[in-house]
């Protein structure tokens, strides 16, 4: 398997030099780091990593506005200490192909997320997951108004899955998606082989009308309209 090439974006030296010793450590080859989104963006240009690290509170341009152009190019997992869940959104559908939060990952996570993301998964820490669905059911909850009294044994309003037109199985799928799962523990999960998992996730894309996981997510968990990206 080809050694991931990737950047590490922060602003905070001592967080940067950590997270780039770790990552050596791990057998992951860092090309390059930037302490703001600006050489960010310069330095994805030159150097084309697999994936760039990016921070979200940083000076000249933060995360959440460099991920919209550096995702066009790479993939990008914010990793910060920013849990905030119009933050999280934000950068998901701004580009962002995974977000984890400091202090919720060990080492080996880490390593395993960079893998992933290169292979076209989604790492999400909890706590990002947790905000997405805390944000949308918030939402939710001020767009939608309280529903009208209904006649007993009235038929219920179909899943998010039955909107999409999804089967139970791919509505299975997509459930673990969101969880971050990639398609290797999917199939493990439920006990099927991995390229079935594969040909589920594609039929998903086309029904849900994107091109990524990040995408689904963010579709799925009502924090896009359904642009891919």
């Amino acid at each position: 398997m080809k050694t991931p090439r990737v950047l590490v974006v922060d602003d905070n030296v001592v967080v940067r030099s950590g997270l780039i010793s770790l990552l050596e450590v791990s057998g992951i080859e860092v090309v390059g780091e930037a302490g703001d989104g600006l050489t960010a963006l310069e330095e994805t240009e030159r150097l084309r990593p697999d994936l760039v690290f990016l921070d979200v509170q940083m000076p000249l341009m933060g995360g959440v506005a460099a991920v919209e152009s550096l995702s066009r190019i790479t993939q990008v997992i914010m990793l910060t200490y920013t849990d905030d869940p119009a933050t999280v959104r934000a950068a998901i559908g701004n580009g962002a192909v995974g977000y984890l939060v400091h202090g919720t990952f060990s080492a080996e996570e880490l390593t395993n997320a960079v893998h992933s993301a290169v292979r076209g998964s989604n790492p999400l820490s909890s706590v990002a997951v947790s905000a997405l669905v805390g944000a949308f059911r918030q939402d939710s909850r001020a767009v939608d108004p309280a529903p009208d009294p209904v006649e007993p044994r009235q038929a219920a309003a179909p899943s998010v899955g039955e909107r999409f037109g999804l089967s139970a199985r791919e509505t299975e799928v997509m459930s673990l998606i969101v969880q971050g799962r990639s398609n290797g523990e999917i199939a493990e999960r439920l006990f099927l082989a991995e390229k079935t998992v594969k040909n589920h996730v594609n039929r998903i894309y086309a029904k849900l009308g994107v091109t990524s996981r990040a995408a689904a997510i963010a579709l799925w968990l009502g924090t896009a309209d359904g642009a891919g990206h």
